[in-house]
């Protein structure tokens, strides 16, 4: 459907990933930007541990993944990006994960499966999105997983705390840009960034703080479970012209609540397809697993998508070509 957004911010490679312009393809994520533009347009998308793959620049909680239409793909890519480079300071050492094992039919009996629904905060999940992942959870049920129900990690005082930091941020950047350069900014990001000018130093370290809570939160919630499923995005779709799910730059941050908590906490965490709206627009399911765990992500991934069976609707080009 072009009347919706692809979602952000590896947009292209999600699209052109459905789109069939080439089975690999590369993201980067802070805060879901591979996970929720692969559950927008229906791909994989995964966003290893940190520093599993080298990312420049790097930052807190930036990854690079692979955005594919299969698993199998996405683990296909990562014997070579997962190479380390120390140009990346937060480049994890060689590792002998044997990538190629992402598909051994993994056993999830016993599995301790938190289920979170609930977002904690900003955007509730939409009717269809919640029917979706429990379905996913049923199906894990059925092969023996233990499906237990989870507290969301995110707080309002969280994504408020991150809001406040990265405008902060973004406007230490973009201030200095010449007056000529500021003018191309898309008004939205400008609007939002602008609200750092009002953010002081105490405030923006109270709100680098919450990224720190919600680590913390994360490795709690760890001790008690041993994988988490929830929902990628909170809504089905939005309209191709809007800058985001909100449209708002006062809110900004609040489709990013499922995807957000898992780069503070450096976790690895996949997005694929667990069905359509009723619209006909896929839905994400997002699979959370241990730190370093990035092949079990994998694996899982491809347990679901045995499970879900092979998509057989990828979008063919306008009936009147591409120009």
């Amino acid at each position: 459907n072009l009347a919706c957004n692809p979602g952000g911010s590896s947009a292209g490679a999600s699209a052109a990933a459905a789109a069939g312009y080439g089975p690999l393809h590369v993201g980067t994520d802070i805060g879901g930007s591979v996970r929720l533009p692969a559950a927008w347009c229906g791909i994989v998308g995964f966003k290893p541990s940190l520093g599993r793959i080298p990312v420049d620049p790097y930052y807190i909680g930036r990854c690079a993944g692979p955005m594919t239409r299969t698993v199998g793909d996405a683990a296909l890519m990562m014997p070579a990006l997962s190479a380390p480079d120390s140009r990346d300071a937060t480049s994890l050492p060689p590792n002998d994960i044997s990538w190629e094992s992402w598909y051994r039919g993994t056993n999830v009996k016993g599995l301790r499966i938190g289920l979170m629904l609930e977002p904690g905060c900003g955007l509730p999940p939409e009717d269809d999105i919640r029917a979706a992942v429990e379905n996913a959870a049923a199906k894990f049920a059925a092969l023996g997983a233990d499906i237990i129900p989870v507290a969301p990690v995110m707080t309002q005082e969280m994504l408020s705390g991150l809001d406040d930091y990265w405008s902060a941020r973004s406007w230490a950047e973009l201030r200095k840009l010449p007056e000529s350069d500021q003018e191309k900014i898309l008004p939205f990001i400008w609007q939002w960034a602008s609200r750092g000018k009002d953010v002081d130093g105490v405030r923006a370290v109270d709100g680098l703080g919450q990224t720190f809570a919600m680590r913390k939160a994360c490795a709690a919630l760890f001790d008690t479970v041993d994988v988490v499923l929830s929902p990628t995005t909170p809504n089905v779709s939005f309209p191709a012209e809007a800058a985001g799910p909100t449209n708002d730059p006062e809110r900004s941050f609040d489709h990013i609540v499922y995807t957000v908590p898992w780069n503070m906490s450096e976790q690895p965490a996949i997005s694929l397809n667990c069905g359509f709206s009723r619209d006909g627009m896929p839905i994400g399911l997002q699979i959370v697993t241990p730190r370093f765990a990035d092949l079990e992500a994998l694996q899982l991934a491809a347990v679901w998508e045995t499970l879900r069976g092979p998509i057989t609707n990828w979008p063919s080009p306008p009936a009147s070509g591409l120009r």
